[in-house]
């Protein structure tokens, strides 16, 4: 028996606006929930959303050309502090979604927050809000560690409230 292998396709979309966001301009991924993000209760796993949320806020960051490979080099990550997931609607074979995030705190210093909300395309529900709080680490020894220079002009002005 062959056993299909099936990838979550992640597209940066442009335009989104007509969308019913939390706040304006959001930047977006899209996803297509697949086979393999479902769970036994017949819906996607809890798990995936955390995936997707990272797969945005790192596409985010490769928009800002700010991306893994520039932290790497200068020696400089921002780390996950804390995470807070809200469920409010499941997902299915199927569905699209919108994934959208917002630098919605820095303080130019050590942390940095990201807003996220999820909405499926068929009936534009929002299906999940979460935060995520970072702080600036060396990657070397993961102490935290004041953001480098380029990590505050790469995402000053992008900061929404």
């Amino acid at each position: 028996m062959s056993r299909a292998i099936v990838a979550v396709v992640y597209n940066a979309v442009m335009s989104t606006s007509a969308l019913p966001w939390d706040r304006p301009d959001p930047f977006v991924i899209t996803v297509d929930v697949q086979a393999s993000h479902i769970d036994l209760l017949g819906h996607a796993n809890n798990v995936h959303y955390l995936g997707w949320l990272q797969q945005c806020a790192w596409a985010h960051s490769r928009a800002r050309g700010f991306g893994e490979r520039q932290m790497v080099v200068l020696g400089y990550a921002m780390a996950v502090r804390e995470t807070r997931m809200t469920y409010l609607g499941a997902t299915h074979e199927g569905d699209r979604l919108w994934v959208g995030d917002w630098i919605t705190a820095s303080d130019g210093r050590l942390r940095a927050q990201r807003s996220f909300q999820i909405i499926r395309e068929a009936d534009q529900v929002t299906v999940m809000r979460a935060v995520i709080d970072y702080v600036c680490i060396r990657i070397d020894s993961g102490r935290p560690v004041r953001m480098p220079p380029e990590y505050v002009a790469a995402y000053a002005e992008d900061v929404r409230d």
